[in-house]
């Protein structure tokens, strides 16, 4: 990726979305980042990234003075971000539960986790399809209610593009909603 026009084209339609949602204040967090498809959107946006993922050599291609890159093993016995904090989370195509409890726990008052990744049922239409990695039906409801996230919008639904598939989707905040629910409604 190398201009704005093709982070803009392969970002996910639900990250770009709610991207505005997430305050300005502070660092966000591109999990399991991937080739950094994201982190771009999000650079060239105007905030501040740290991209995290065990293979960081695509995302590493891409130099901008907003982006920190980090290699860490996210499924380890010992959890790498301990103690950061966030203003934005963003996690796509990812799913590991054993951690997933950190996730709002590193978000600041105020902070946004925009989450998007594959549910039950996608094994009809390829991989993933190991129930290890698949949402289950309200999965990301009950997370963001056990702890303490405001929905700002939820979908469970059938894709097809890029290709098809069952995901969920979220978009959550810590703390108040008061001045975000127009939010909802941008395209």
């Amino acid at each position: 990726m190398n201009s704005s026009h093709t982070a803009l084209e392969v970002a996910s339609p639900w990250i770009r979305r709610f991207t505005p949602a997430i305050p300005r204040n502070g660092l966000v967090l591109d999990l399991a980042c991937g080739s950094g498809r994201h982190s771009q959107l999000l650079v060239e946006a105007g905030y501040s990234v740290l991209a995290v993922d065990q293979n960081i050599e695509a995302i590493s291609q891409f130099k901008h003075p907003h982006l920190a890159v980090e290699c860490l093993d996210l499924e380890g016995g010992i959890w790498p971000l301990l103690g950061k904090q966030f203003v934005g989370i963003v996690v796509t195509n990812y799913l590991y539960r054993p951690y997933l409890a950190e996730l709002p726990r590193m978000l600041s008052d105020g902070g946004v986790l925009l989450y998007e990744t594959f549910a039950q049922g996608n094994g009809e239409f390829g991989k993933p399809s190991n129930p290890d990695f698949l949402l289950k039906t309200g999965e990301l409801l009950s997370f963001s209610a056990q702890n303490g996230l405001k929905v700002l919008a939820y979908e469970h639904l059938y894709i097809d593009d890029p290709k098809p598939a069952m995901i969920q989707r979220l978009c959550a905040v810590k703390g108040d909603l008061q001045g975000r629910i127009p939010l909802q409604f941008r395209g």
